[in-house]
């Protein structure tokens, strides 16, 4: 199948790499021309504006975005004038569900579909595959069908889940139509709201045990200080150990851990992060969508919360979660 991608940045390239792997044909836009020339070199087929892209695809044509949610108007903008009818504009980036509901309004007097992607993989994607959380219409989600089986990571070595066997969805695949338009990126919404509750729980555990050996520091002893309870909090954890051992067995394994580890293997007391933990929108929009249904989210807010507070005042599990976000998504602290 013909797919066009516009952005190639940490995921939009690797996606067309494991598309072409699989035999689709890529075509190729980037602001970046030497992200062009890199895929053109693997096998696709580049374009230098946005026009010459939509001229060199098959009709029906199909545009998918892996841009930041906040240029992705501007880029439909540009983009939609040379476009027709059933062509197709997929947003894989994190777009605002609502802001999904709009486009695809806007979209249907032109005869033109919009479908919304929630994407989950980082920069492991190319590997592992991506989730998938997808919304539109059902005929043209089921057309983009091969594209989505691709990039998805497959049933793998995943082993199915009991009871799920009389489902009949694409869910083991790691690829989902969740509904209409905004209904994919609204399940991602959710997905990245859990990521920041995940996240905060491991940094404040490793936090933790990272100051297991208070009591053999020495304390300020003054009338603004608090006594201490105890005087027995003495044991020097190691940190990277525990992190392994807790990969092994252990009700609290996850990927997350498993990218935590590997942080603190190459560096025990992170110091290549700072703890300033940044946030894209999706943890906000979680809580706005918690506090319109009337739902008690405790531990996502004081999640998002924690994040705010970072940026003025780290700590070390402000670390833990820095490393995770870059070790999943390369995502870098904001200076």
């Amino acid at each position: 199948m013909q797919l066009a991608m516009i952005g190639l940045g940490r995921m939009g390239a690797n996606m067309v790499r494991r598309l072409m792997k699989d035999g689709h044909q890529c075509f190729v836009y980037d602001n970046n021309k030497e992200n062009v020339d890199a895929l053109v070199k693997e096998g696709a087929i580049g374009a230098t504006s946005l026009e010459e892209l939509v001229s060199k695809i098959e009709k029906p044509r199909a545009f998918w975005f892996m841009i930041p949610a906040a240029i992705t108007d501007k880029v439909i903008n540009e983009l939609v004038p040379h476009l027709e009818k059933d062509d197709i504009i997929i947003d894989g980036g994190n777009s605002y569900f609502r802001d999904d509901r709009r486009r695809a309004q806007e979209l249907k007097p032109k005869g033109i579909h919009y479908v919304d992607c929630g994407t989950s993989g980082g920069v492991w994607g190319l590997e592992r595959g991506y989730c998938l959380m997808i919304g539109g219409e059902k005929e043209i989600v089921q057309h983009l069908d091969p594209v989505f089986k691709t990039i998805a990571p497959g049933k793998g070595s995943v082993a199915p889940t009991p009871g799920r066997e009389k489902f009949q969805d694409t869910a083991q695949e790691g690829y989902l139509h969740c509904g209409a338009a905004g209904a994919g990126h609204f399940v991602k919404m959710v997905h990245n709201g859990v990521e920041y509750g995940v996240m905060a729980a491991y940094g404040e555990g490793f936090g933790i045990l990272n100051s297991a050996d208070c009591h053999k520091k020495k304390r300020e002893v003054d009338a603004e200080t608090a006594p201490e309870m105890h005087n027995d909090l003495d044991y020097e954890i190691d940190i990277a150990a525990v992190a392994e051992v807790w990969r092994r067995g252990s009700v609290v394994g996850s990927w997350l851990l498993d990218l935590t580890a590997q942080a603190l293997a190459e560096n025990p007391d992170l110091s290549n992060f700072s703890g300033k933990v940044s946030d894209s929108g999706e943890g906000r929009w979680t809580i706005m969508a918690a506090i319109e249904e009337a739902v008690s989210a405790e531990v996502l807010t004081s999640a998002l919360y924690a994040r705010f507070r970072s940026r003025k005042e780290y700590t070390y599990a402000d670390k833990i979660c820095s490393a995770m976000r870059f070790m999943f998504g390369g995502h870098h602290e904001k200076k």
